[in-house]
């Protein structure tokens, strides 16, 4: 797991977007709209599990910097639809979309029920390395 994690942060940022100063909490709510298209504020939040404050609070710098766009969302005037501005589409998806094509070459010849073995496996460590976590910032609890 170090070795992935460290392989990640060392893919670097395409030089159309190094100006931008991003950071890794960018990463995964770029990721989720490149691969999974548009999406309001509550429904990213939902998938980075994080507060919808803190994903507005993203968006609007990401905003600001013309990396995203808000727009209404038309069934609904009182939604916002939250993408990638079509301007720095190609640069996020070379940055991101080699990444998504290793995972999906890995996972290909797995069975389904094999998928989901791994799935489960990486959601425990992340479990087990949140609780470690909060049990090192609250020394009192076991």
């Amino acid at each position: 797991m170090p070795r992935l994690v460290g392989r990640a942060k060392r893919i670097p940022v395409p030089e159309p977007l190094r100006s931008f100063s991003l950071a890794p909490r960018h990463l995964s709510l770029l990721a989720y709209l490149l691969f999974d298209g548009p999406m309001t504020v509550n429904e990213l939040a939902a998938r980075l599990q994080i507060a919808p404050t803190t994903v507005s609070l993203l968006i609007g710098d990401l905003s600001r910097k013309g990396i995203l766009e808000r727009r209404e969302d038309e069934r609904d005037r009182r939604r916002r639809i939250v993408a990638i501005a079509a301007d720095h589409e190609p640069a996020i998806s070379a940055w991101l979309a080699p990444g998504a094509a290793a995972w999906r070459n890995a996972l290909a010849p797995l069975t389904p029920d094999q998928r989901r073995l791994f799935v489960d496996t990486l959601l425990a460590y992340e479990a087990g390395v949140e609780a470690e976590g909060e049990g090192a910032r609250d020394p009192g609890t076991s």
